[in-house]
């Protein structure tokens, strides 16, 4: 095969997974093509990469990376359907759309073909991201092998059962989201208190970071972690209080229920 990848859709994501990619490969064993070839083209150039078409990504790739919105999916499978089916050459289908199921995938492509699903968040554009997969009984071991080296360099790759990827996906992949509401509210608490703006983004940050550090390293639950900073009549248990009287809890988990519920929609 002339490539070894292809993305369809270069959009934040797709585009955030090509330059992870670029990294771990060749970038002219990868080839990007987009809705606006425009972008495709500026990106491809600043990685290295060839840049074509829909048609030119899934006949020429092993894995084809499907980086559209999901109710853009059935018109862009429809276009490349007939190609895929005269392929004499193994590849994959890599969709990375909410929601929908590898069948759905592999129903709308026009064949039982191997599937690889995927979610992957922002953070994957700094090596820092989470990649929810899962992978149907057609993808070779080999190839996932594979997948996971080409996305060594976007995060964390990490294989889960489909029953659980919705759920999976309301967190890590709409979580940044919430996150960064977190770093505002923090930071707009700190500034009505007279940190300048700067410095309270700053510390905000520093301040998630080692905190989740922490958990990952010291493998204690998180509720014993905040117990610990709690001292009795302290300044950390009044503002614990504030968090609780205001619901910051049920706001969390809503945000998340409601983000797995929509992802069920889209698909």
């Amino acid at each position: 095969m002339k490539y070894e990848l292809g993305f369809i859709g270069t959009g934040n994501m797709g585009g955030a997974l090509a330059h992870a990619a670029s990294r771990s490969i060749a970038p002219d064993k990868i080839i990007l093509s987009n809705r606006t070839e425009e972008k495709a083209k500026s990106l491809a150039l600043s990685l290295g990469c060839a840049y074509g078409t829909n048609s030119e990504a899934a006949k020429e790739c092993r894995f084809i990376f499907l980086g559209v919105k999901p109710q853009m999916m059935a018109d862009m499978l429809g276009g490349i359907k007939d190609i895929l089916a005269q392929r004499k050459t193994g590849f994959v289908l890599v969709s990375m759309a909410a929601g929908m199921s590898m069948e759905k995938i592999k129903s709308l492509a026009g064949g039982d073909y191997p599937v690889i699903r995927i979610m992957p968040n922002t953070p994957v554009s700094i090596g820092k991201g989470m990649i929810l997969c899962c992978a149907d009984s057609k993808v070779a071991p080999e190839e996932i092998e594979d997948f996971k080296k080409a996305m060594a360099f976007a995060g964390t790759v990490d294989f889960i059962d489909e029953s659980l990827i919705d759920a999976a996906s309301a967190l890590s992949g709409c979580g940044p989201a919430f996150v960064y509401m977190f770093i505002e509210a923090l930071s707009d608490g700190a500034v009505e208190c007279g940190l300048p703006r700067s410095k309270a983004i700053n510390f905000a940050c520093q301040t998630l970071i080692g905190s989740a550090e922490l958990v990952l390293k010291s493998g204690k639950h998180p509720g014993e972690l905040k117990d610990a900073v709690c001292s009795p009549k302290g300044s950390t248990i009044a503002g614990v209080h504030a968090l609780e009287k205001n619901g910051f809890r049920n706001a969390a988990m809503d945000a998340v229920k409601s983000a797995f519920e929509r992802t069920k929609e889209l698909g």
